[in-house]
């Protein structure tokens, strides 16, 4: 029960002291129908404005019962402009006498990685270098520019029309990797220049849904590798990932296909098909079935120019087979360069972890290198990325001393790896994952 209430017989409500909760009791609100969270100690009823919430009702419903504050610190860069709309929902703060974590999380882990997120607004690596995103769009734009040329100069043979899908989907991973920084407001202070510049590279560049994107995209920023909460490791029962889901699936005799091989047909069915299938077709639905018209005419408009742009050379059916080709290639990359972080970590039920042990649990780095940081466009960083979401991405190299610092203090492994070794390591995580699901299967 709440404590406090309106003590005071001739005190206004103003002056009334602020109802106080137990974790006991705003665990208990973590319910679809019924939502708290606390941030810095005081607690928010979030039930009815999830649904408003810009990022998405289910990214700040996965803290429903929780502590969120470092979440909430991760994601929004004005923390002025954001509590404005958080005065109408708050309801009360935490009991003196409780502690600031809850399900019994690191205090002391908690403390330090807020002074290194101090110390690292102290050095100004929140603050972003507008030339070098510049310099980014523009050689996405030569890119696009170089494989227009290449066709109506050497014609649409079949030479030249293979080097300008390798050069256009070199553009789109890497207008891949620009729309993910515009998409986490780390380029502009201004959220509403970041927000237009996402929707511009996001659906006028690559024929994608900026609100989708956020979404999704979000929620696994928020609970990385949680099952039923990151959406990233939905896998449709296409692929067992980790050690509890593969056993879990083993025991319950489910077998929607031979998990065992599962290392042998991800080449089939995994890089290839990810993008030009399955996200194709869910962000146009997507759009659709939310009548998101902004994002769906920011889309039309990436379909419209590249089909001025190429049916001269291919016809209307041509260049729509010209189309899911560079997607198919943009695919491998795609696939190849966000797995490497993060399928080969823990996957698992939730398990209440602070913010900082969640986010090493489930990311790892790759060595850093400039064709590694042009190639997976610093998400070879993926650790430094996953705390501090709003940084950066060209002062990641500059943090991770400190993270590495606080890792060591705490006994918390820092992972980092050669490429070939992280793109090795994919497939070595699905046959273990693999491996673990037969055994249950035939054994238990």
């Amino acid at each position: 029960m709440g404590k406090g209430g309106n003590q005071g017989g001739g005190a206004t409500e103003r002056e009334a002291p602020m109802p106080t909760f137990s974790w006991e009791e705003i665990q208990k609100h973590n319910l679809r129908t019924d939502k708290w969270l606390v941030i810095d100690r005081k607690v928010y009823n979030i039930t009815k404005w999830s649904s408003r919430h810009p990022g998405g009702q289910r990214v700040i419903g996965h803290y429903a019962g929780e502590d969120a504050t470092d979440a909430f610190r991760a994601f929004h860069r004005d923390l002025d402009f954001v509590h404005k709309f958080m005065k109408p929902l708050l309801i009360g703060e935490l009991a003196p006498e409780e502690p600031g974590q809850d399900h019994g999380k690191n205090s002391q882990i908690t403390e330090d990685f807020r002074a290194l997120r101090k110390t690292a607004e102290d050095m100004n690596l929140f603050k972003s270098n507008h030339l070098f995103f510049l310099l980014l769009l523009a050689h996405i734009i030569a890119m696009e520019s170089i494989a227009w040329f290449t066709i109506f100069y050497f014609g649409n043979g079949w030479i030249p029309t293979v080097i300008t899908a390798f050069v256009l989907a070199t553009s789109q991973a890497q207008a891949g990797w620009l729309q993910h920084d515009y998409g986490h407001l780390s380029v502009y202070k201004k959220s509403t220049w970041n927000h237009f510049l996402h929707k511009f590279i996001i659906g006028h560049l690559k024929g994608a849904s900026a609100n989708w994107w956020n979404h999704r995209h979000f929620q696994h920023h928020a609970k990385p590798n949680i099952f039923h909460k990151d959406p990233d490791v939905n896998m449709l029962h296409v692929f067992v990932l980790g050690e509890w889901q593969p056993i879990e699936y083993g025991k319950k005799k489910l077998k929607y296909l031979p998990y065992n091989h599962q290392h042998e047909y991800f080449f089939l069915i995994g890089p290839p098909l990810l993008i030009p299938v399955y996200f194709q077709y869910q962000i146009i639905m997507t759009m659709i079935a939310r009548r998101d018209w902004v994002d769906l005419a920011w889309a039309v408009s990436y379909y419209a120019r590249f089909l001025l742009t190429y049916s001269p050379f291919y016809g209307i059916l041509g260049a729509v087979l010209f189309l899911n080709f560079i997607r198919f290639l943009e695919s491998h990359w795609f696939v190849w360069v966000t797995q490497m972080n993060h399928i080969v970590m823990e996957i698992d039920c939730e398990p209440y972890r602070d913010w900082f042990s969640s986010q090493l649990a489930a990311t790892c780095n790759v060595e850093q290198s400039l064709f590694n940081d042009w190639f997976s466009g610093h998400l070879n960083f993926q650790i430094e990325h996953h705390l501090f979401p709003t940084m950066p991405r060209h002062n990641f190299h500059k943090v991770a001393p400190l993270v590495k610092s606080l890792c060591a203090k705490h006994g918390i492994k820092y992972q980092e790896k050669p490429l070939l070794r992280a793109l090795q390591d994919i497939i070595r995580s699905l046959k273990k994952s693999g491996q673990l699901w037969l055994d249950a299967y035939l054994h238990k």
